[in-house]
């Protein structure tokens, strides 16, 4: 008998040699675990059963009929074909069968058998006729069939692999016999959350008798799948240890640093940097996602622990995705911290090497207790003398491994702060970000105005662009690229701010930003927008997470149809940041209905936790969700947005679990805790921690 769950090789299955293990491999199945553990693409609803004369042509679906005569013959060309002819009582069905197909067809239906055929089928001047279908002979025993008259389930396929041979050799796996694929789950855990055992899930995942027992299969697997990535999260939280060191609260800089910025805080803003000072003040490190949308403060909340790691003596580095947000956030900073007694430093790959040099000289030093980079950070020539706490902005566009190489600057373990304006719900970010507690921004400063956002032609937006920069106000003008495309012919921003200048903006102060520019010209143009000096800026998504001009108030983003709807929601969120009246023009002519979606939810709300869900329902949870951004396994049965109501469920069994026992020796769990192991042992170091 073949144990499923001894990752036996799939040529263990009978009709399995090396040339279809080869196909099988090429979809990721090596074991006749991985074949049962794939879920089925879709299925098939076949088992409504119809007349003959019932069918109209080109409609599919299934019949059943008795072979009343067959013919093997060959064309003028003197390739073989088949007919076999079925009737039912009502009419005549022809099955026709060519080349190589035609001899088995023959045999496989003689005269006197029934059998029951699902297609495609078409009405031609001898009746009902079929070239693209499936069939099965009936033996008097329904339970047999597996290629109709039943919910099949259908496969993803590659050359050399037919549907019809995936569903004998999955039929054939699952026929070894009950009780051969162990079931990790205690009995009491499977009784209290209602699931079915593994054998039988697997059972009804493949060949259901319902959808509703489809969906519980599903849900038990989905169930087991989020617990394994739950417990390994919770494990990798009591891993950090202790930092070796504690802050006071002094407010020799926080004080002072507030009463500075003309503006009182959000009472979420208040509420956050209490969660993060209480994570400061305590003897384990802090690892904590931040996550607010656009605008809603989170810079001047990261500053404020930074501030605080200074008062007691410490160094602070928040890590950017890009050049233009670094310097962003330095000049903001630096005009914030004007006349308190701190150093705040810029460190970027453009930098002279002559400053670079006197930036490294100051981290060693300490002299600096603030920097604000790029991946410069991480450079090996970069010495901190007591680097406390690491800010990374917009985390999802940084890889684990670039943090963990800043963390290690630090020479023990680090406070961590990680954001992102990417707004997730919170069960998702719970479990995408499983092993950081999560602290919310979810009130805007007060004066925020919400951005109208409208569809309009070219000639609508840029006399508002015109009609705004009468009015004393700016204004942005976006472009997909900077340089032509041969394979996208986009307008790019490059020509495209050179035919405004001349030919539609000739009295205006155009600017031009994008990331292929010298560091000192992207300055320069950040600069000159931020003090009035450009009227409007013609740029590229580089500003998505950069510029902040609370002078802007015009928005329009050209072939908004290619944007994805978080870098739109970004983009809008440019304008609107100093209290007047904002409006964002969307140009572009949709083609696919995901444009055409994606371009009515910016019309209909700017609340970005909605936007958020309906770009997660549109793609999928992507890098940011998904376990990829550990470099995880991926999920096979969980969906982290249809799944929301079971994530919060699984996370209570799990904290149940580890609170009756903590390392998983108990023999109940001893499975689970071999599966979690090699499923996420060696990503999240586990094996230290377990």
């Amino acid at each position: 008998m073949i144990r499923a769950d001894s990752g036996k090789p799939l040529q263990y299955l009978k009709g399995v040699g090396p040339a279809r293990a080869a196909c099988f491999e090429h979809l990721g199945i090596r074991t006749v675990r991985d074949l049962l553990l794939t879920p089925p693409r879709e299925w098939d609803d076949r088992s409504a059963i119809r007349r003959i004369a019932q069918v109209g042509d080109g409609e599919r679906g299934s019949v059943a009929g008795t072979v009343v005569a067959n013919e093997l013959a060959r064309s003028r060309r003197g390739e073989p074909y088949a007919r076999v002819f079925l009737e039912d009582g009502s009419g005549r069905l022809t099955l026709l069968g060519f080349r190589g197909r035609a001899r088995s067809l023959a045999r496989a239906l003689p005269r006197g058998v029934t059998a029951v055929v699902f297609g495609t089928f078409q009405r031609g001047a001898g009746g009902l006729e079929a070239s693209d279908y499936e069939y099965e002979v009936l033996t008097g025993d329904e339970a047999d069939l597996i290629h109709t008259n039943r919910i099949v389930p259908v496969y993803a396929l590659t050359e050399g692999l037919s549907g019809r041979v995936y569903r004998r050799l999955v039929r054939q796996a699952l026929d070894a016999g009950p009780g051969t694929i162990p079931d990790d789950l205690p009995d009491s855990l499977r009784a209290r959350h209602r699931l079915t055992g593994l054998p039988e899930a697997l059972a009804a995942l493949h060949f259901p008798d319902s959808f509703e027992s489809r969906d519980a299969a599903r849900r038990r697997l989905a169930f087991e799948e989020i617990l394994l990535l739950e417990l390994a999260m919770m494990f990798r939280r009591r891993a950090r240890g202790s930092k070796g060191y504690t802050y006071e609260i002094r407010r020799h800089l926080l004080t002072p640093f507030r009463e500075h910025l003309g503006f009182e805080f959000t009472g979420a803003q208040t509420r956050v940097i209490h969660e993060i000072f209480n994570d400061l003040q305590a003897p384990a490190p802090m690892n904590r996602l931040l996550q607010g949308d656009v605008g809603s403060g989170k810079t001047v909340v990261a500053l404020s622990a930074l501030l605080l790691a200074a008062e007691n003596g410490g160094q602070g580095a928040l890590m950017a995705p890009t050049e233009i947000l670094a310097e962003q956030h330095y000049l903001s900073w630096k005009s914030w911290l004007s006349g308190l007694p701190v150093r705040v430093d810029l460190l970027i790959g453009s930098l002279p090497a002559a400053e670079k040099t006197a930036v490294h000289h100051r981290l060693a030093s300490g002299e600096t207790q603030i920097v604000v980079g790029t991946h410069a950070l991480i450079e090996e020539a970069v010495r901190f003398r007591s680097l406390r706490l690491i800010v990374a902005d917009e985390q999802h566009r940084f890889g684990v491994a670039q943090r963990l190489i800043l963390q290690e600057k630090g020479g023990r373990p680090l406070d961590v702060l990680v954001m992102t304006a990417t707004p997730i719900p919170r069960t998702l970010a719970l479990t995408a970000y499983g092993d950081l507690d999560v602290s919310i921004l979810d009130e805007m400063p007060p004066g925020r105005l919400p951005v109208t956002t409208l569809r309009a032609g070219e000639a609508d937006a840029y006399s508002a662009v015109r009609a705004a920069v009468r009015d004393g106000r700016q204004a942005y003008i976006v472009f997909p690229l900077v340089e032509e495309s041969d394979k996208v012919e986009l307008k790019a921003a490059t020509d495209m701010a050179e035919q405004l200048q001349t030919r539609v903006f000739p009295d205006l102060r155009l600017g031009l930003l994008h990331g292929q520019m010298p560091g000192p010209e992207k300055e320069r143009a950040m600069i000159g927008f931020a003090r009035g000096a450009i009227q409007v800026l013609v740029c590229t998504t580089v500003i998505e997470v950069g510029i902040d001009v609370p002078n802007a108030t015009v928005m329009v983003i050209a072939h908004a149809d290619r944007f994805g709807l978080a870098t739109l929601h970004q983009l809008r969120g440019r304008v609107g940041r100093g209290g007047h009246a904002s409006t964002c023009f969307l140009l572009g002519d949709p083609k696919t209905d995901d444009a055409r979606r994606r371009m009515d939810i910016m019309l209909e709300t700017g609340d970005g936790f909605r936007i958020a869900d309906e770009d997660l329902k549109i793609r999928g949870p992507g890098e940011f969700l998904g376990t990829a951004q550990h470099g995880l396994p991926p999920l096979r049965f969980a969906d982290l947005i249809r799944d929301r109501e079971l994530i919060g469920e699984v996370r209570e069994a799990a904290a149940g679990m580890l609170g009756e026992d903590a390392g998983l020796r108990a023999p109940e769990h001893a499975a689970l805790r071999a599966r979690m192991l090699a499923l996420y042992g060696r990503t999240l170091s586990l094996g230290e921690v377990v």
